[in-house]
């Protein structure tokens, strides 16, 4: 037998709610990492300028950043 009208609105106002908290869940997430991600990009940005910096400090060494990638 068909449900009643009600009973169907209700479950879907159950479904809505449960993929609206999902939703929330997940873009919190997002968020989260993109402050990971932006944190570490800086992070990998200063070792890269330090260690470039070392390097070009030293006697004859080429930067890291000019160096050919290793598979050359």
């Amino acid at each position: 037998m068909d449900k009643k009208p009600d009973d169907r609105i209700t479950e879907l106002e159950e479904a809505l709610a449960y993929l609206t908290r999902v939703t929330d869940d997940l873009s919190e997430v997002i968020a989260r990492q993109d402050q990971d991600i932006s944190r570490l990009t800086r992070r990998l940005d200063m070792l890269m300028r330090a260690e470039a910096e070392r390097q070009s400090q030293s006697d004859g060494s080429i930067a890291v950043a000019d160096q050919p990638p290793p598979h050359y």
